[in-house]
């Protein structure tokens, strides 16, 4: 089954949502994100351009995710960029 570019957004958002909500995430949860957000740049179907510029921010969040200490520090570290990131993917989501 081949996920399109809205549900991949759909995906990132929920992800992070429950990260955000639960302050906690696994592994394979932040190389999720690191396939979704590669997913999506390569579709190049998005042209919300704030979208397009956070993603990047979003792929390394994954990545230091993965390899993080404190996980529950990570994402209230990141917690103000999250609420970005999900403003972004949610206005992407609906045009």
């Amino acid at each position: 089954m081949t996920l399109t570019t809205h549900n991949q957004l759909q995906l990132l958002y929920d992800i992070l949502t429950e990260q955000k909500e639960e302050c906690s995430g696994s592994i394979s949860e932040y190389q999720l994100i690191k396939r979704q957000v590669q997913a999506v740049m390569a579709n190049d179907s998005v042209r919300n351009e704030q979208l397009l510029r956070l993603l990047p921010e979003i792929y390394n969040y994954g990545r230091q995710g993965e390899v993080a200490q404190n996980d529950e520090e990570h994402i209230v570290t990141n917690a103000e960029n999250i609420n970005k990131w999900l403003n972004a993917i949610d206005q992407t989501s609906s045009e």
